[in-house]
């Protein structure tokens, strides 16, 4: 099987430095997080920016969308963290996860809205990923605090979308999924030689693809069995990027999966035949890639969003669709 996708858009005016994340929002807008300091919204339709914060003074790392759309958390290079109220223009609040006058304080690299709402993680250098309030009279303060063991670096979490598990990448190639109602690290997976960059939950919360520095994704089982434990763990390997997988994300249907590569394409995979079915050439590394949240029309691959090393936000959606 073979798929076509368009570049059916771009952004009127790119950002001054890469784009270091990106997510297609249920509000069917989509947010993107640069290098330059800069958070925007797009309208999908004319690829102009909705509405943009003032830069900060380093990159924003980590970008994370609620279920609504309404709100934005994103997280800058030294670690400070700022939640987006989108339609009022305001910020919520903003933690300096950094600030050591504060006891047991760890600089967030990547950082995750719980979809429940109420609180965010924050994955830090050492391995632990802080849980926090992301109420707005009480926003930073840490509610309590996820332990690898490992103390190597958290790369990138991300909740999965039933608000039940955290899963945490490593700069080491492990993976490791926590309970959040009890704290507890349920399992933990060795399956890559190299950093993992990014991860994404099936919409079902029942499946885990990892993207690695060691050019591969594997997607994972982790689907709650009778003994309270994940499961059968890695279940498939998707080959064929020549560099480093900086990016993925699981179409809503699950049928699909897209993987933004540091060798300056983005691939289309179908996971039940574990091939590629498309690859889009792009200019630059792809840094982020994100699928439209809405499920496709019948006989359609959906669509999706890419942004990356030049700059440039761009929609491609499957050939025929809408």
């Amino acid at each position: 099987m073979s798929l076509a996708f368009i570049n059916a858009i771009e952004a009127k005016e790119s950002h001054a430095d890469a784009v270091w994340d990106i997510a297609w929002t249920t509000a069917d807008t989509v947010l993107s997080a640069s290098a330059d300091g800069s958070v925007r919204q797009w309208d999908i339709s004319s690829g102009e920016t909705s509405a943009s914060r003032p830069p900060h003074t380093l990159a924003i790392t980590s970008l994370s969308a609620s279920p609504d759309g309404s709100r934005a958390l994103y997280n800058s290079l030294e670690g400070t963290t700022s939640l987006w109220d989108i339609q009022g223009d305001a910020l919520i609040g903003t933690h300096k996860s950094f600030d050591r006058s504060v006891p047991g304080a760890e600089a967030s690299w990547s950082v995750s809205l719980n979809p429940k709402g109420g609180t965010y993680a924050g994955a830090t250098g050492t391995g632990n990923v802080h849980i926090y309030s992301a109420e707005p009279d009480s926003f930073g303060e840490r509610q309590g605090t996820l332990t690898t063991g490992r103390g190597k670096h958290g790369m990138y979490c991300k909740h999965s979308p039933d608000g039940a598990r955290l899963a945490l990448a490593s700069e080491t190639g492990q993976v490791f999924l926590f309970d959040l109602a009890s704290g507890s690290l349920t399992a933990s997976y060795s399956t890559h030689v190299s950093a993992v960059r990014s991860l994404a939950w099936s919409y079902d919360s029942q499946l885990l693809l990892t993207a690695s520095e060691d050019k591969r994704l594997i997607l994972h089982d982790v689907r709650i069995g009778a003994s309270g434990k994940p499961g059968a763990g890695a279940v498939a390997t998707l080959a064929g990027h020549s560099s480093w997988v900086l990016s993925t994300d699981i179409s809503p249907d699950m049928r699909l999966a897209a993987s933004g590569s540091a060798d300056k394409t983005t691939k289309i995979w179908d996971l039940a035949s574990r091939t590629a079915v498309c690859t889009l050439q792009e200019t630059g590394e792809v840094w982020s890639v994100s699928w439209r949240p809405k499920p496709p029309a019948p006989g359609s691959a959906g669509a999706l969003v890419t942004g990356g090393e030049d700059g440039v936000v761009r929609w491609w959606r499957g050939a025929g669709g809408a």
